[in-house]
């Protein structure tokens, strides 16, 4: 026999299964986005070739993208005393669904890889559910495309309370255009700085003027990372600033600056930008950028509510925080992790915000409230809400022709509203633009 032998892929067969097991509960339980519990555990992961680990990171993001309709399954296969599951145990089964129905892992190795799993844990309830696992997961692999087929996939697959807040504001038809785009793997879209010529990237034009990769491997990899030739921004968002128009010169404030992709846009168009973020952790990324691409901004840690500045600014720029509604595409966990009360104490933050935005304008200038949601309260209604306190502001409608490839997403008041299944897959946005009167 020649030549080395092949390298096992893990330590443990079982190692991709189990990070992911222990991600999927660190989202779910303490409300960890997907990503930041993957890294949470990157010591795990470490373990693992990187096949091994882009297979748990798949596995997590199928889970929780399609979370409703695996639990719709599971309550199938389930009994009714065996609803009352251990959180550890619950996972397990919907892990292994989440292979067998949306991954196509081979039946045997499915169910062998999560009963093993299950008798592997000390936990008591785990212990004794090992015959549960192998027994609900042997029916998926029988009778889960029957099973299904027999759901609503658009309306399990989100909560009831956000399903109904969708068709009452954008009908049935669409809220299930909605929800079919965020069962899509999302591309990568990057903003280009003025300028700047890249070369090496296997992409093609997005809607709103950079690129858009389908593939790709490590960021920091890709040609132009490190010359700052480029940040990662999808297409919608690039479209807050690009409709503040900033001009060469003009003192602009980016209010809500973190993690910094219109901050970069706002100071490469030529305005004197002021970045402002309660986060001192998240503007450390910003700054981050600011160095890797070269762009000058001055970067205050302050909440925005109560920052003041010596004069008032031309333009000013609110991404406000919100519900995220609009990206589950890239979160999916946000279905599951907000709740109603969530959006109404957002939207009063968001109130706070936009009056000190107002106090922060000179008559003349003009101000970008944005969203990267689509809850009525925080966009149409809590503009009406800020234009009747605010008698000095006026909308100043958006055209058609600055919304490029997104042009379908105008309202008829001249506001924006982007909707995920547009321009081949986008974060929702809702985006009005007002001037301050004289």
């Amino acid at each position: 026999m020649t030549g080395r032998r092949a390298k096992k892929s893990t330590l443990d067969p079982l190692a991709a299964r189990r990070l992911a097991v222990g991600a999927l509960g660190r989202v779910l339980e303490s409300g960890v986005h997907h990503e930041a519990a993957f890294a949470a555990l990157a010591d795990r992961a470490a373990t693992l070739d990187p096949a091994d680990r882009a297979f748990a990171r798949l596995l997590l993001t199928i889970t929780l993208r399609r979370l409703g309709q695996i639990d719709a399954v599971l309550a199938q296969a389930l009994s009714a005393p065996e609803k009352r599951l251990d959180d550890r145990l619950r996972a397990i089964l919907r892990l292994g669904a989440a292979q067998l129905l949306f991954l196509g892992t081979p039946p045997h190795a499915a169910v062998a890889t999560m009963v093993e799993l299950a008798s592997r844990d000390r936990l008591p309830q785990v212990q004794a559910g090992k015959g549960l696992v192998n027994a609900v997961l042997r029916r998926l692999a029988r009778d889960g495309a029957a099973m299904l087929a027999a759901i609503d996939l658009e309306r399990t697959a989100v909560p009831a309370w956000l399903w109904s807040s969708w068709v009452e504001r954008f009908g049935e038809a669409t809220t299930r255009r909605i929800i079919a785009a965020s069962f899509v793997e999302p591309m990568l879209d990057l903003s280009i700085k003025p300028g700047v010529a890249v070369h090496g990237l296997d992409a093609v034009p997005s809607p709103t003027g950079g690129v858009r990769l389908a593939a790709h491997g490590r960021i920091e990899r890709l040609p132009g990372f490190a010359e700052g030739s480029w940040w990662v921004q999808d297409a919608a968002a690039a479209l807050p600033a690009k409709l503040l128009n900033p001009q060469p010169g003009e003192r602009a404030l980016d209010l809500c600056a973190a993690p910094g992709g219109k901050t970069l846009q706002l100071a490469a168009a030529g305005a004197e930008v002021t970045a402002v973020d309660q986060s001192a952790a998240r503007l450390e990324r910003l700054r981050d950028n600011l160095a890797r691409t070269k762009l000058p901004a001055t970067v205050i840690a302050a909440d925005g509510r109560a920052f003041a500045a010596e004069e008032p600014f031309d333009a000013v720029l609110l991404d406000a925080p919100c519900a995220a509604t609009g990206t589950i595409r890239r979160h999916p966990e946000i279905a599951w992790l907000r709740k109603p009360e969530d959006v109404a104490a957002l939207a009063v933050l968001q109130a706070e915000l936009l009056d000190a935005a107002a106090r922060l304008i000179r008559p003349g200038g003009r101000l970008i409230y944005a969203v990267c949601s689509l809850q009525a309260e925080e966009g149409p209604a809590q503009i009406a809400a800020f234009l009747a306190r605010h008698p000095q502001f006026k909308r100043a409608p958006i055209a058609r022709e600055e919304l490029l490839g997104l042009s379908d997403a105008l309202l008829p008041a001249g506001d924006v509203q982007t909707l995920p299944f547009m321009a081949g897959g986008v974060d929702g946005f809702y985006i009005a633009r007002l001037r301050r009167t004289a």
